[in-house]
């Protein structure tokens, strides 16, 4: 098919059914029933697999992949050689939104939808997305099950969207659930407190289905009562221990938070094989593939390094709860007896910039002064205005400036290209999966002399 019309097809379900990934508020639309619409149209393509639902604040994304890329290593039933067909389903997208959803290959990694089947998707269903006025999100999640029914997988790890209880994707009925953690995030939809916020990402928990919790936190009655009301078998992942006891510098997946992760990653895992008879070879290749879970599935932006000299990081990570833990890491990436890098660091360099929605202030406090702040905002609608960003930031007493418009690839172009670097920086690229997102292409083609 002709490039141009896939295109123009993308862009009119950006544009005509606005995502919360560009417009925020006025994207989002809690409830189900569009999404049973949808879905009764399509015929219920989320009735012929079977599937793992994961919500929570941050880490969702990491270990949906993480899973998915463990599981994919699994035998079918009743066959040595064929592999489990996996399902991927996770957001945001940072380059292309076929990045949404993938499913496992024959070739040991996970493929995007080919932009033929998204196109046919996106033209024969059109009149029924504008007559509910579906969202973007609502369209991508139907688009995803449709495909995983089509391509007939075994199992697809599903990630919630925001929330939990009225996420389009809670129309699945799981053999297992997972909620990461929980923090203070999106409050204008989730609630203003960690136990409304942990009420809401409840409501993925399914009677008589397992769940797993990757922390306790402050909010475990809240867990503890909604399994105990849905007869659904809980386990907390910290008290499950680290089953895979995987080595940290193997994993593909940088960065401290990965530990909480895979410790999530493991409890659900241990539940899934449970009932499934597995030889041990498979057991070796799962672990390798949790290993490689980066190159495996091709998810980007989880302390990813863009360029060694200097040495560039940059991360998705874009609420408090999650600079609790990465706002250390990039303080101890300039100790001279670092745990992070492999050689000492002159200067620290930060290029950051945040949505509008964010709880700016609760993440301040989190970042390190030691670095020097290039202030940047991000396309689109959501993104905090760059000039009232340095101003916030000025107030706190973080060192930083602007760069021509404040443009992501803008200040990278002015600060790279104009040779404002030294070989020995660490410079991180962050405060928003945006600003990441937009960063990504400008590394591809940039080399350093």
């Amino acid at each position: 098919m002709e490039k141009r019309l896939y295109d123009q097809e993308i862009e009119f379900i950006f544009n005509r059914f606005p995502s919360f990934q560009r417009n925020g508020a006025s994207a989002y639309k809690p409830g189900l029933d569009n999404m049973r619409k949808i879905v009764a149209h399509l015929g219920d393509p989320q009735e012929s697999f079977k599937s793992v639902h994961i919500a929570g604040t941050n880490g969702k994304g990491s270990t949906s992949h993480m899973i998915a890329a463990a599981l994919s290593a699994l035998p079918k039933e009743g066959s040595s050689v064929e592999r489990l067909k996996v399902g991927l389903y996770t957001s945001p997208h940072l380059a292309d939104f076929r990045e949404r959803m993938k499913i496992s290959s024959g070739n040991g990694t996970f493929q995007m939808p080919p932009q033929e089947f998204v196109y046919s998707f996106l033209t024969e269903n059109k009149g029924l997305f504008i007559e509910l006025d579906a969202s973007f999100f609502e369209i991508t999640t139907a688009m995803a099950f449709y495909w995983f029914a089509a391509e007939k997988v075994d199992i697809a790890v599903v990630e919630c969207g925001l929330g939990g209880r009225l996420d389009a994707t809670n129309i699945l009925t799981p053999v297992l659930s997972i909620i990461t953690n929980i923090g203070l995030d999106h409050c204008e939809y989730l609630g203003n407190t960690l136990e409304e916020i942990a009420g809401e990402k409840c409501g993925i928990i399914k009677r008589a289905v397992p769940v797993v919790v990757g922390e306790k936190s402050t909010v475990e009655a809240v867990f503890r009562r909604r399994a105990l009301q849905m007869h659904a078998p809980l386990v907390f992942a910290e008290e499950a221990g680290d089953l895979l006891n995987m080595d940290m510098e193997k994993m593909d997946l940088k960065g401290e938070y990965q530990r909480k992760n895979i410790m999530c990653a493991g409890a659900a895992l241990s539940l899934l094989l449970e009932n499934i008879a597995v030889p041990p070879g498979a057991v070796e290749k799962m672990y390798e593939n949790i290993y490689n879970t980066a190159s495996i599935t091709s998810l980007q932006g989880r302390w990813m390094m863009l360029c060694k000299v200097p040495h560039v990081i940059c991360d998705t990570g874009h609420n408090a709860h999650a600079f609790k833990i990465l706002g250390g890491e990039l303080h101890k990436s300039l100790l001279k007896n670092s745990p992070y890098t492999d050689r000492p660091y002159g200067r620290g360099v930060a290029f950051f910039g945040v949505v509008a929605d964010k709880d700016l202030d609760a993440i301040m406090h989190l970042l390190p002064r030691e670095f020097f702040y290039f202030f940047v905002n991000a396309k689109g609608k959501r993104a905090l205005a760059v000039k009232e960003l340095k101003n916030r930031m000025d107030v706190s007493g973080i060192e930083g400036t602007i760069l021509g418009g404040g443009g992501v690839e803008e200040s990278l172009k002015l600060f790279f290209d104009g040779k404002m670097y030294k070989p020995d920086d660490f410079i991180f690229i962050g405060g928003s999966s945006y600003v990441v997102a937009e960063a990504l292409p400008f590394f591809q083609n940039f080399k350093t002399e």
